[in-house]
């Protein structure tokens, strides 16, 4: 009998998977695959969280990762993390204006 778990319980065991899966992505070009934000792109992009699955789902999801997901990943991050830049940098010049006017 084959045991359901959450995929975040499973992470270990795929470990060889995502490592295969990284592989493939940097032969492809995408040199910053890592197996972190593959595992992330899986968690956002495919599984939409932590659902249940049987061990050999959770591994077939990760083979069947298309680089169009993976690159559609990557953009929604770069959008992200630009935002929270541009949010950040909003913040301190908008201290420095307080400051100025006190």
């Amino acid at each position: 009998m084959e045991l359901i778990r959450t995929v975040e319980d499973w992470k270990l065991k795929i470990e060889p998977a995502l490592a295969s899966k990284v592989s493939e992505l940097q032969l492809m070009g995408y040199k910053e695959a890592t197996n972190e934000n593959v595992w992330d792109c899986l968690r956002q992009k495919v599984w939409k969280g932590n659902p249940e699955k049987r061990l050999y789902e959770a591994v077939q999801d990760v083979f069947h990762l298309s680089s169009n997901i993976y690159m559609s990943y990557l953009t929604v991050s770069a959008y992200q993390d630009e935002n929270d830049l541009f949010a950040s940098i909003a913040a301190l010049t908008g201290e420095v204006q307080a400051k100025m006017n006190v």
